[in-house]
């Protein structure tokens, strides 16, 4: 009985908001992005706005590329080579793919350098590397988490450390996995991630990209000065944000007596929109990309718009081994870690950052 009453409570849920400038000195915008490492998908949502300007479309359609590889072992993670050609010449990002964070394995690398291992225990003991227990796992221990510092070790290839770590993925416990892998050079380009891999089966892949015109959208009336809203005078952040959620899902926002399937409007007060251009981006989407996207939605405003504000939202993958920076992710009931920014035409915003259960709050 205390199982199934468990599985009818809702999870635990926490969202944080807060709001500055993006010409503040101390504003944590670019911060927040940059260290917010897998994402797959980012939407944003102009109303009064029936088409795309040309900067912002062309910023959309170069999102890509990021890479597939099948059955690629986890110890060419770690080499030399790998460690030289793309980890210090630039920002490397890769995740498996198809992998549930809570029942298998998964592997995640971040720009910093730092290869993180969620492993289940049999593996983890048969590694014989040292980690941690997950702080998810619970009164019995399933979960490991080891941090493999690549920067540190590409100083000391020489050392035991090395050689051990090195024999332990290679020889004693091997472990392949499919990757989604993507690279952010910061220099002239010496090297491509087809090249590299090329004796693997490697895939080119480009974001998925879908863009609608919302006609008679009903939008909550916002103010930029008021997070928390004022009765009658305008909504707050956790109402937009719940309000954002039904739009991206395409939601009846009418509450129509005889509709089954969703009592839920538009908080108020609101005001009703002649059109509203939403579109959404869908793969392994580097922050680097989403920041200069950010930007360009800021220079949106740079000639007078009837649209009040825009918003960027921004959702990571459900199954990555972190969340923001080095923090555990875990998944719970539906591994959910997303951010969203309102701009408004004063560059003013609110950020709003989201969790699940399982996982640390927001930084």
């Amino acid at each position: 009985m205390a199982t199934l009453r468990g599985l009818l409570e809702t999870p635990r849920h926490l969202l944080v908001c807060e709001k500055s400038n993006f010409g503040h000195g101390k504003s944590r915008h670019r911060q927040l992005v940059e260290t917010h490492y897998h994402n797959y998908k980012v939407s944003f949502l102009i109303p009064e706005c029936g088409l795309l300007s040309k900067e912002l479309k062309n910023l959309v359609m170069e999102m890509g590329p990021y890479y597939f590889v099948k059955n690629l072992p986890l110890h060419e993670l770690i080499t030399p080579e790998f460690i030289n050609t793309f980890v210090k010449k630039g920002s490397c990002y890769a995740l498996t793919y198809n992998t549930n964070i809570d029942e298998d394995n998964a592997v995640a690398l971040l720009p910093n350098g730092k290869l993180i291992l969620s492993l289940d225990k049999d593996t983890y003991e048969e590694t014989g590397l040292q980690g941690r227990p997950s702080q998810y796992s619970g009164r019995r221990i399933m979960k490991f988490i080891i941090s493999i510092d690549l920067m540190d070790l590409s100083f000391n290839l020489d050392s035991k450390k090395y050689e051990r770590i090195c024999w332990c993925l290679k020889e004693k416990k091997p472990l392949k996995f499919d990757f989604l892998l993507a690279w952010h050079q910061t220099g002239a380009e010496e090297s491509t991630m087809m090249e590299y891999f090329s004796k693997y089966q490697i895939q080119e892949r480009q974001p998925k990209v879908a863009m609608s015109t919302l006609r008679s959208l009903q939008c909550p009336v916002l103010q930029s000065s008021t997070l928390r809203g004022e009765p009658e005078a305008s909504c707050g952040g956790p109402e937009l944000f719940d309000w954002l959620g039904a739009v991206f899902c395409d939601v009846d926002l009418n509450n129509e007596p005889n509709s089954f399937i969703s009592t839920y409007c538009c908080p108020q007060p609101s005001t009703v929109v002649a059109k509203a251009f939403l579109c959404t981006v869908t793969g392994f989407i580097l922050p680097e990309k989403i920041h200069v996207l950010l930007e360009q939605l800021c220079h949106y405003f740079d000639e007078p718009k009837l649209a009040p504000w825009v918003t960027l939202s921004v959702q990571g993958f459900a199954d990555s081994p972190v969340s923001w920076r080095e923090n555990e992710h875990g998944f719970w009931k539906g591994g959910e870690h997303l951010y969203n920014f309102v701009i408004f035409n004063n560059l003013d915003y609110w950020l709003q950052m989201a969790v699940g259960a399982n996982d640390d709050c927001p930084p």
